[in-house]
């Protein structure tokens, strides 16, 4: 499979399948193709998948849309100002990205929930107990929140990251919580209580606007307007 991702802040994968390829797309994932493409929707695994991606803040049923008869093109679009990341996943890989991340894959690609090992990091870490975990082989699409930064840590190098930022990591990656030292810091820092600490080996890929920062100033703004 051929693609390409075009524009900015917007921007769209545009997909080319030869005869008889197929992509898989979270519901409502389309936004234009060729008439050869047939969609058909699936719970993609049964209905434990289907309820294990409900848990993760997606959609239960899954689209997969099929090139019948000739090439076929098949375009996605993010759904907020930022970019689309495609991750080529090997036999043996298994990745951990953010709740709502997940764009499209290839048929390859396997989807399940990975529930947070410690407490203290779900309560606290920003990232909810409930992330998501792909693995196979074939081609992963997912969502960045502003501009994608990669970082390739090396065994026992930590970074040290804010609520929302963190997308995806390796699952060689540990993860946990920091509370951030002194009273002053925490009232008038505006950093809040609690940063997540990544530790490598891994690589991990960072977002620079998470949704919940940009809805929060904009809703400081909206709420000044309106007085």
């Amino acid at each position: 499979m051929q693609y390409e991702i075009k524009g900015s802040p917007f921007p769209a994968a545009i997909c080319y399948l030869e005869a008889g390829e197929q992509l898989i797309t979270e519901g409502g994932g389309m936004s234009w193709m060729s008439p050869n493409i047939k969609m058909e929707t699936t719970t993609n695994g049964g209905l434990g998948k289907a309820i294990g991606r409900a848990f993760s803040n997606e959609k239960m049923f899954q689209n997969r849309y099929t090139s019948v008869g000739s090439n076929g093109m098949i375009s996605l679009t993010s759904s907020f100002p930022g970019e689309i990341k495609t991750i080529e996943i090997n036999q043996g890989d298994e990745i951990i990205c953010q709740k709502s991340s997940y764009l499209a894959s290839t048929p390859g690609v396997n989807m399940s929930v990975f529930f947070r090992k410690k407490l203290s990091t779900g309560l606290f870490g920003g990232e909810g107990f409930i992330m998501q975990k792909f693995s196979g082989s074939g081609l992963l699409f997912i969502e960045i929140d502003g501009t994608p930064i990669e970082y390739d840590l090396q065994a026992g190098e930590q970074i040290v990251i804010d609520t929302g930022h963190l997308v995806m990591m390796s699952s060689s990656c540990k993860m946990d919580v920091k509370t951030i030292s002194g009273m002053k810091n925490i009232l008038f820092g505006g950093e809040g209580i609690f940063n997540t600490v990544v530790e490598g080996p891994g690589k991990i890929i960072l977002q620079t606007m998470p949704v919940t920062r940009l809805a929060g100033t904009l809703s400081r703004y909206i709420a000044t307007s309106s007085n």
